[in-house]
């Protein structure tokens, strides 16, 4: 090999990166200790930009192109290197190519729960997640301090860093924000919208980086509130309480009957009060034209039935009676001691049944 052959092999004629990966945001090209030589030609692709680094220090800039690496084309680097006379000798500098594209998908999530003060349940706890689209648009500030001096800086190794960031920051936005719980799930857009001026200027400014969406996909809380929330839901689904309760009654009453085995007086007295006044109301399902008094009804024999529906008592109301705490009339009610009806997971007591327990 001569020596021009030889020159030759030790000089770099032409740079360039061809990128064939999703998640790699900068890369450095490998020069294996050549040189580069006057009129060597820089590639840069779209969605890259080439920086020079010589001696620590940033040199030139390149955005997308064919360029011809001479005096007029380094103007930074040929004062860097002191060239009082022009680019005529080969040099050595580290080149970096940054992938500017926008990197989508990439997935956020609280690790540790949110507290919130809620208007409708006080201080609660909501963990929530999601994803975001971020590009780099300073490329020295992303080299300096995120990056460095790795030679392959890939999405991953970034990734916990910015989670951290936008954790924090979303943290602060929904926190301040003071929307219910029961209304965040209409406001996902909103909330993702209106966080984007409050992170961009913070992730420009530290690491030289830009979110193009950030979007909230699931707000939850924790089961007790979730329960709350079903239970909310349930009662407006049924409306008016009174006539749900006796719906109930009237639907425990249609189960007994053929069965051979009569409920308790209470039950009974109750059933029938209930009948009583479904008949003695103008034009009620039991009764005749409005205005034509309906059949007294037949209480069974040996049985005692009410004329009225009994006064019902809350477990509440009870235990306001006795001066004592609701958990121990639940209890009463638990072991049997205390006689009262179960609909669905609210107790009734009688009056009756109250007056029994306290003679007993």
């Amino acid at each position: 090999m001569g020596l021009i052959d030889y020159l030759k092999t030790q000089l770099l004629e032409i740079i360039q990166w061809e990128d064939d990966s999703r998640d790699t945001i900068s890369w450095r090209f490998p020069d294996q200790d050549k040189e580069i030589k006057r009129g060597a030609q820089l590639i840069v692709r779209e969605s890259q930009t080439a920086q020079f680094i010589y001696a620590g220090a940033f040199g030139d800039t390149f955005g997308p192109g064919t360029h011809s690496l001479v005096t007029d084309n380094i103007p930074i680097l040929s004062t860097l290197k002191g060239w009082k006379y022009g680019f005529e000798s080969p040099f050595k500098a580290d080149v970096y190519f940054v992938n500017t594209r926008l990197f989508t998908g990439n997935k956020w999530g609280t690790s540790n729960p949110i507290m919130l003060r809620d208007a409708d349940f006080g201080i609660v706890r909501a963990r929530a997640f999601g994803t975001y689209d971020f590009k780099v648009v300073d490329v020295k500030t992303f080299l300096k301090e995120v990056a460095g001096t790795d030679a392959h800086f890939r999405l991953e190794e970034f990734q916990d860093t910015m989670r951290s960031r936008l954790v924090s920051a979303f943290t602060d936005a929904l926190a301040s924000s003071k929307v219910p719980v029961l209304d965040i799930a209409t406001r996902y857009t909103e909330l993702g919208e209106a966080l984007l001026p409050v992170l961009n200027p913070i992730l420009t400014a530290k690491y030289g980086l830009e979110l193009g969406s950030f979007i909230v996909e699931n707000v939850s809380v924790p089961p007790e509130v979730e329960q709350a929330i079903d239970k909310r839901s349930s009662m407006a689904a049924i409306g008016n309480l009174n006539d749900y309760v006796k719906l109930q009654f009237a639907e425990s009453l249609g189960k007994n009957q053929g069965t051979g085995t009569a409920g308790s007086a209470a039950e009974l007295a109750m059933g029938f009060g209930l009948a009583g006044q479904l008949m003695n109301q103008p034009g009620g399902m039991l009764g005749g034209p409005q205005g034509t008094p309906p059949a007294a009804p037949t209480a069974p024999s040996g049985g005692a039935a009410a004329s009225a529906m009994p006064e019902l008592l809350s477990p509440a109301e009870v235990a306001q009676k006795l001066g004592v705490g609701e958990a121990d009339v639940l209890s009463s009610l638990a072991d049997g001691s205390l006689k009262g009806k179960k609909i669905g997971s609210q107790w009734r007591i009688t009056k009756q049944a109250l007056e029994e327990f306290l003679k007993s």
